[in-house]
């Protein structure tokens, strides 16, 4: 696994085990509504990641545009279905998301890395 992907992965981890630690009620409730409404429903799990990271991009959190990004390449989508939906994410958002633009590119190529 590329160092950037494990980094991520590893912090990410780690910063969860401490928040729901603390065991408070609403935080744990988001986090439960953010998994369930990424389940298979109307909507494929595929278009609901892909929503996730158009509306990631669009806010600038980049660790929720890697969070998609890897859930994206786990559910199979190709290089090209999420640079598409990068790009209405672009044409939406602005200029002002080209740099979290290229961070994506950079993990979604450390994601292909670790095939």
């Amino acid at each position: 696994m590329s160092n950037l992907v494990k980094e991520f992965n590893d912090y990410r981890a780690k910063m969860n085990d401490k928040i729901l630690a603390d065991n408070n009620k609403i935080i744990k409730r988001i986090f439960n509504l953010d998994t369930n409404a990424y389940q298979e429903g109307a909507l494929d799990v595929k278009t609901k990641e892909l929503l996730g990271l158009v509306a990631s991009a669009v806010l600038r959190c980049d660790d929720c545009i890697k969070y998609h990004l890897e859930n994206s390449h786990k559910e199979g989508l190709t290089k090209e279905e999420v640079v598409e939906a990068l790009g209405i994410a672009t044409l939406v958002g602005g200029t002002i998301v080209i740099p979290h633009l290229r961070r994506a590119y950079e993990y979604w190529d450390a994601l292909e890395t670790n095939n």
